[in-house]
């Protein structure tokens, strides 16, 4: 029998469908978990199989929980969403402090258990030892109220910066620079002004395009101040608390604890990694920064540098007038619908899928779109084996950036993979850059949908190291670069697709800046790093030493960048995994041929020994299974220094 995805409920009726999801859900795996304390299984097969239970009861809570709590359009039913997200974690936490359920486990006999079920119960005993449940009661006790502070903590952090929109209000005539379609959505109120806002389909655009410097200032401090000071007391406790959950557990400090499950392995080694990429950029920093720099000097002779508020309007001067990429004319070939369908398209061939429109679907705002997912191979008559969401355009009250979120984990035989992409992209015409976010963000989703059909819920997905999960969709990005594949979707008006030649130099114009780019990166790892680290009192002069230590680009006085930066919640001190997984990603597309990006056998190693297993290997080990080989530094340091 087929299985069945989820059954969403209209808009209006999702707040009792989320308490009553929520409560059947942590109903149910409280009854699995009684029944594994009152007749504990002695056979190690039927003990995981019963844990593993209980982890897809409680994932479907959660999962659910985050999705609504940040995407809802009603407030009451995203807070009923961020209340059984902390439900499900307060759970979470009682059960990984539960001696007795550990004993369970601890005394089961693991001879006969195959290689992906002995791999699940150490993951399991990993768990509960990393939890502290070898800690006496009173520290167990802390550690749970500290767990349960921490969702708090995060949610309200995460709510700040989601809710926390800041406008500014400009005469039409200061906007000169803008395109023309931009500029006809933004029409001027009866005072005479036009309001421009801190999501990115107002910000990049004016940044990049406004010849106005003072409008370009004003926005770039009211984005870099979203979120103060509220966000500023929410961070210093929550990095407090982590720190003290990591000592009460045994660890050093909280980066070290975070990276005994990452690819890394180590805290110390994060801050050695920051350096050898900052290292590793200097050389290229330095050369694009003095162009970029003379290129300014020529409207502003005395400057002796450019800040973030300018770089963006310069960068783009830069690349127009030396190297040919008119930014403008680029996103011509950029309508939205065309590259959604062009992205279903080039993913669907690359992968061996068949996406279907769910037209009767019910959905939780009008401009979401659903697909069901379908092995192509298999023919028409295939079941499907996922669905997928997207959810792609900005509205009050929604997530800001741009992300992956699970509705449910695919676990095969027992529940269909489920996915949903949360964007905010214009409607119309797209800069290149956010063609490049999609497909990027797409890459994660194809892994969460690809990754479920295996037997165990702790494997389904993306579910490998933290500091991996990034690179598959790193990786993608370099199909939203080859002339090949955007000729079949980038089109202007009149249906002429996109020139090889202008592609070319718009990978000329993407390559200037990636070093100062690295660097800019390296300055939000250090940040995640040290302040998990060393706490400290002034978040934002500790900002303002590392950005100086980092980044390319000085410090802007009066801004508080850290207050919206949200991976401070999420990723907390590993931020640096998105550099870690672009050496990788480079390092994996070094497979594939440049001149044939559709090859048939490599895209089908690449899905089928990096993608599909999710995470039953070690992460080193499935590229190492695609490769051939362990992974290196050499094809990132080739890309860098070119």
């Amino acid at each position: 029998m087929s299985l069945r995805p989820l059954d969403l409920p209209a808009a209006d009726a999702a707040h009792d469908w989320v308490r009553t999801r929520a409560e059947e859900g942590l109903a149910g795996a409280r009854e699995l978990v009684q029944r594994l304390r009152d007749t504990p299984p002695t056979d190690a097969l039927d003990a995981l199989r019963q844990w593993d239970e209980v982890s897809l009861q409680l994932s479907n809570v959660a999962a659910m929980g985050s999705l609504l709590s940040n995407v809802h359009p009603l407030e009451d039913v995203r807070d009923a969403a961020e209340t059984a997200e902390q439900d499900v974690q307060r759970l979470v936490t009682e059960l990984s402090l539960d001696r007795g359920l550990y004993d369970v486990f601890a005394g089961l006999d693991a001879s006969g258990l195959d290689e992906q079920a002995t791999r699940l119960l150490t993951k399991v005993l990993d768990d509960f030892r990393r939890s502290g449940v070898d800690r006496d009661d009173e520290t167990r006790a802390r550690i749970a109220a500290i767990n349960e502070r921490v969702t708090e903590l995060d949610q309200e952090f995460g709510k700040v910066v989601r809710d926390d929109v800041r406008t500014v209000r400009v005469a039409p005539e200061r906007l000169d620079g803008l395109p023309a379609d931009w500029l006809e959505a933004h029409p001027a109120d009866d005072d005479g002004l036009v309001t421009v806002t801190t999501d990115y389909p107002d910000v990049v655009p004016v940044r990049m395009f406004a010849h106005d410097a003072d409008v370009r200032r004003e926005l770039t401090m009211a984005f870099l101040n979203r979120g103060w000071p509220e966000s500023d007391a929410l961070l210093k406790e929550m990095f407090a608390l982590r720190h003290e959950l990591a000592t009460l557990v045994g660890y050093d400090d909280w980066a070290s604890y975070d990276a005994d499950v990452k690819m890394i392995g180590t805290g110390p080694a994060i801050p050695e990694f920051i350096e050898r990429i900052a290292a590793a950029a200097e050389e290229p920093m330095r050369r694009d920064l003095t162009i970029l720099l003379d290129r300014f000097r020529q409207d502003h002779p005395d400057a002796t540098a450019i800040t973030g508020a300018d770089a963006t309007y310069y960068e783009e001067l830069v690349r127009k007038e030396q190297l040919q990429v008119d930014a403008q004319q680029v996103r011509t070939y950029f309508a939205f619908d065309k590259v959604r369908q062009g992205l279903l398209h080039v993913t669907g061939r690359l992968f061996g899928l068949r996406y279907e429109e769910v037209a009767d679907a019910t959905l939780w705002a009008d401009d979401v779109t659903a697909y069901d997912v379908f092995d192509a191979a298999e023919g028409d008559a295939a079941d499907s084996f996922g669905r997928i969401y997207l959810d792609l355009h900005p509205r009050e009250g929604k997530y800001k950036h741009a992300a992956q979120f699970t509705l449910t984990e695919g676990v095969g035989g027992r529940q269909l993979s489920e996915g949903v992409l949360v964007c905010n992209f214009s409607r119309g015409l797209m800069e290149h850059d956010h063609v490049v976010t999609l497909f990027h963000e797409f890459g994660h989703l194809v892994h969460h949908v690809l990754g479920g059909r295996g037997r165990w819920t702790r494997f389904a997905g993306v579910s490998t190291e933290w500091d991996f999960v990034e690179a598959p969709s790193q990786m993608l990005e370099e199909w939203a670069w080859d002339a090949d594949v955007l000729r079949t979707f980038a089109t202007d008006e009149s249906g002429e697709p996109i020139p090889a030649d202008l592609v070319g130099r718009m990978r000329r114009g993407d390559d200037f800046g990636k070093g100062y780019l690295a660097r800019q990166q390296m300055f939000y790892a250090s940040m995640s790093y040290w302040f998990h680290q060393e706490r400290p009192d002034d978040l934002t002069a500790k900002t303002r030493q590392l950005q100086e230590r980092y980044a390319p680009f000085p410090y802007i006085e009066g801004t508080h960048m850290f207050a919206s930066f949200g991976h401070l919640g999420g990723y907390s001190s590993a931020y640096y995994t998105y550099m870690w997984s672009l050496v990788i990603a480079k390092d994996l597309f070094s497979a594939f041929d440049p001149e044939d990006l559709f090859d048939t056998e490599t895209a089908a190693r690449y899905r089928d020994r990096v993608l599909a297993p999710g995470g039953s290997k070690d992460a080193a080990d499935l590229v190492a299974d695609f490769l051939g080989r362990p992974y290196t530094f050499d094809a990132y340091a080739a890309w860098l220094a070119r």
